[in-house]
């Protein structure tokens, strides 16, 4: 499984506030029935490379489908294929070895 981390910026929307574009994206990602976990600065989706990338995709145009004139998008993927890993797991090796 692979890891990616993208975030879906709409802008031309008219306001600066995009809570609730952003929340017909994650709704988006929520119907893929992938593992995911949102943050403040985007979100992170669980599932194969190529699952991914349709996804990605697609979550770049729901913004356009709601009336955005511009939507900027940034992903990330990290595939590692020697040990499968979770949403989270990255996170707590870093605090346990900060633990000493």
């Amino acid at each position: 499984m692979a890891l990616m981390e993208i975030s879906v910026v709409p802008l031309g929307t008219g306001s600066t506030s995009l809570s609730s574009w952003i929340a017909q994206v994650v709704l988006e990602v929520e119907k893929s029935g992938l593992e995911y976990s949102l943050h403040d600065m985007g979100t992170t989706i669980s599932g194969d490379v190529q699952q991914l990338l349709a996804l990605a995709a697609r979550l770049h145009e729901v913004p356009f489908e709601n009336g955005a004139s511009r939507v900027y998008t940034v992903i990330k993927i990290d595939d590692r294929r020697d040990k499968s890993r979770s949403i989270g797991q990255k996170t707590s090796s870093v605090l346990e070895k900060m633990k000493g």
